[in-house]
């Protein structure tokens, strides 16, 4: 992962997002709510995909899923893909890797926290398919009230904004609303 610090990648005109929040926060569902208003050309790089599925890892300070999140941003960056990057990504683990991302992009970037309090976070789990494995004790453990990267580089996005209100915001705010897909 070193050989790629300070090298610049993706395009004038790719677009990177950055989704973070607390487990329940509707980080998965902002992002494909994203990609099913964007269509096609748009990437989707997803914490729990790659640490859970990919590398079946926990998540801990200097494990391999941050590197390979960082990379695979890269890749469909430089491939002319816009790119969403969504998870739980704490401060402390990811936040290296996120600003040398974000600093190294060539087009615009945007970072966004959804900031839902510790109440609504149980209460959405109830409703996934993983509440039978993860009680509220486990929820409490990895709840981090307001995670924030340093330098204030995000957007708050409060338990108030309906789904439909924060997909239409952040393709407004992104220019995502105003580029046409990409037929691949």
């Amino acid at each position: 992962m070193g050989s790629l610090l300070g090298v610049e990648m993706g395009g004038d005109e790719t677009r990177l997002v950055v989704l973070r929040g607390n487990s329940g926060s509707g980080k998965s569902s902002v992002a494909a709510g994203l990609r099913e208003r964007f269509g096609r050309g748009l990437a989707l790089v997803g914490q729990d995909n790659l640490r859970r599925i990919v590398l079946r890892e926990r998540d801990r300070p200097g494990a391999a899923n941050i590197g390979l999140i960082g990379l695979t941003a890269r890749y469909a960056l430089d491939a002319g893909f816009h790119v969403v990057v969504e998870g739980i990504l704490y401060a402390d683990h990811y936040g290296e890797m996120l600003a040398r991302l974000c600093a190294d992009h060539r087009g615009p970037t945007h970072s966004y926290y959804l900031d839902i309090p510790f109440e609504e976070t149980v209460a959405r789990h109830a409703t996934k398919p993983i509440a039978d494995e993860v009680g509220e004790a486990q929820l409490r453990d990895w709840y981090r009230p307001r995670d924030l990267l340093p330098g204030a580089v995000e957007t708050v996005i409060g338990a108030d904004s309906t789904l439909t209100e924060t997909v239409d915001r952040i393709m407004l705010d992104t220019g995502l609303a105003t580029l046409p897909a990409v037929d691949r």
